[in-house]
């Protein structure tokens, strides 16, 4: 398979992807046991990128990096990507776990606060007859020690499990797919964030419309401001004056 054409972003390779090519890519690559590891980047995580290099690697020598927010889709449309679409984690999270039941993939959640992700297993299962998920583990708030990590690639590997889904927050999801892919026995794994809250019932999601017009950001400000005002109200217009600069051709600017 040729992989799909990466577009710079603040130096942060984004693929021009849509939603079904993803999916497609990623049913075919567990044929041909592919692995590595997914990112959806959003303009948020890109900034953040731009001033951590180890997140940056992370985008950069991952299997996929997506376009999981709008301003992403943007860019690569005016990239010239028209066939671009949104790969918006939780719409990854259930179109894989959907048309993965026809080939036969085993699914494991990592991440979320304790009971989340048994939350999110039993909804899933509902909506999806036959979907296998085989594991979940809810991990502490800090990285994991060597034993703690030992303990959860057995739990991995006696599942069996295809695709680990990741449930952290940036960059720690990023940092521990890049730095663990490798060591687990596991197809792929799949960063997806805050999908495990939404999907568990835990977190209400922005209605579809703001979603497709790029106002999600001001749904979640609004639901929780104490702690997502930094990420929309700094980042995100760091992000645009660094994208006006990097369309410009202008770098001396204190945006570093």
């Amino acid at each position: 398979m040729t992989p799909p054409p990466r577009f710079n972003v603040l130096g942060t390779g984004v693929h021009a992807l849509s939603l079904k090519q993803t999916v497609t890519d990623l049913v075919d690559g567990h044929a041909r046991r592919q692995r590595g590891y997914v990112c959806c980047a959003t303009a948020y995580n890109v900034n953040l990128a731009r001033s951590n290099p180890a997140l940056r690697r992370a985008y950069n020598c991952s299997l996929f990096t997506t376009p999981d927010g709008m301003p992403l889709v943007w860019l690569g449309r005016a990239h010239g990507y028209r066939t671009i679409t949104r790969v918006y984690g939780p719409d990854l999270l259930f179109a894989l776990c959907d048309a993965g039941r026809v080939a036969g993939l085993r699914h494991f959640f990592f991440g979320g606060v304790p009971g989340v992700a048994d939350q999110l297993r039993d909804r899933l299962c509902a909506k999806f007859p036959g979907l296998q998920i085989v594991g979940t583990h809810s991990p502490p708030f800090r990285e994991l020690t060597p034993g703690e990590f030992a303990r959860l690639s057995a739990q991995i590997a006696e599942s069996r499990a295809d695709i680990v889904w990741v449930g952290l927050s940036t960059p720690k999801q990023e940092q521990f797919m890049a730095g663990a892919w490798d060591k687990l026995d596991a197809s792929v794994l799949i960063g997806v964030g805050a999908a495990f809250d939404f999907h568990s019932g835990r977190v209400r999601q922005a209605p579809r419309w703001m979603q497709r017009n790029g106002l999600e950001w001001l749904h979640r400000l609004a639901t929780e401001p104490r702690r997502l005002w930094k990420r929309y109200l700094v980042h995100n217009p760091m992000f645009v004056l660094r994208i006006l600069a990097q369309r410009t051709g202008f770098r001396n600017y204190p945006l570093d």
